[in-house]
């Protein structure tokens, strides 16, 4: 994307970039609106794209805890409207969601166009993440239900964002001169600290309060450990046949299935491998599981149901049950 004296400057080293290829690339949107593309979509239709991709993990309210912490909850009210400032912020007992903390709604826009959904980001249109938007503004009581967003109007939205006010520059970092927060004075470089183990919970405390691992997500950076003997993990003997057959990684990556599964333990869904042993030996199993892949599905593997995956080539789709059912 640089100009054409810097490219001078490197010649024989790529190319300069085209218009139509920094227009593809530049898709953030700042809260000024820059890089805003133009656009509309209604709480209603937002509503039927939110069910048919985005509830699976959000819940069909964005209220959902159990794979993402919740998106709204109806922790906004009037006020904070008015003020800008969500009040229930600062109770210890209220459980905080991303409503109550984004200050713009551009800071939504660009998340979801960018990034959703989680099994395959930057497939929504602008009109889509226009009217998702709009259904997270109404979930949130800033808007009504039969509220369309648009580009015209999103500086109107802005406007009465309930957190709006709840950003402050005021701290050291902001600024390139600014001094740091910390000043303390303790060693942050080649520091040795000798690490002694002074205490212990005994074997018999272990499942004191149930088994952490159960208590936790499957998905997130705190997965809690087993504490309960019933569910320590054994080790499970390889294959080295199955171990050498090649697992089509690149099918699996760019169609997103490994945000959702991990080879050889849960995640959000089964592990590939616990899939390809419950259905192994079965002379259906290729069909049966392509099928789940393009149609999607719920309540075989518990209350999390898979979205549809009709994106997938039919090659793609016959490499991966391919492999499932050679494991």
């Amino acid at each position: 994307m640089a100009g054409s004296t810097d490219v001078d400057a490197i010649a024989g080293i790529g190319r300069e970039a085209t218009p139509n290829e920094i227009k593809a690339w530049d898709i953030d949107v700042r809260p000024d609106f820059q890089g805003l593309p133009p656009g509309q979509g209604s709480v209603e239709e937002g509503e039927s794209i939110w069910l048919e991709k985005c509830a699976v993990c959000h819940g069909d309210f964005g209220d959902s805890n159990e794979i993402f912490s919740p998106l709204v909850l109806g922790n906004i009210t009037a006020e904070d409207i008015e003020t800008g400032r969500v009040a229930s912020l600062t109770d210890p007992g209220v459980v905080r969601t991303t409503l109550m903390k984004v200050s713009t709604v551009s800071t939504l826009w660009d998340y979801i166009y960018r990034a959703m959904p989680w099994n395959a980001p930057k497939s929504l249109a602008p009109d889509e993440v226009y009217a998702l938007v709009a259904y997270l503004l109404q979930l949130a009581y800033v808007v009504d239900y039969d509220f369309s967003l648009s580009d015209e109007n999103i500086e109107d939205v802005q406007a009465i964002m309930p957190n709006r006010n709840g950003v402050t520059t005021d701290h050291g970092l902001w600024s390139v001169d600014g001094e740091t927060d910390v000043m303390g004075s303790d060693c942050t470089s080649n520091c040795v600290v000798p690490l002694e183990v002074t205490s212990s919970i005994p074997d018999y405390a272990m499942n004191a309060h149930g088994n952490l691992k159960d208590q936790m997500r499957d998905y997130g950076p705190f997965p809690g450990i087993q504490t309960a003997p019933e569910n320590a993990p054994v080790d499970v003997d390889v294959d080295p046949v199955t171990a050498d057959r090649a697992v089509p990684e690149a099918a699996l990556q760019s169609n997103g299935c490994l945000g959702c599964h991990r080879l050889d333990s849960k995640l959000v869904g089964p592990s590939f491998a616990a899939i390809a042993e419950k259905y192994a030996g079965q002379p259906d199993a290729a069909d049966y599981l392509a099928s789940k892949i393009r149609q999607g599905g719920s309540g075989v593997w518990g209350s999390i149901a898979m979205p549809p995956m009709p994106q997938l080539a039919p090659e793609a789709v016959d490499e991966i049950t391919d492999w499932l059912v050679a494991r």
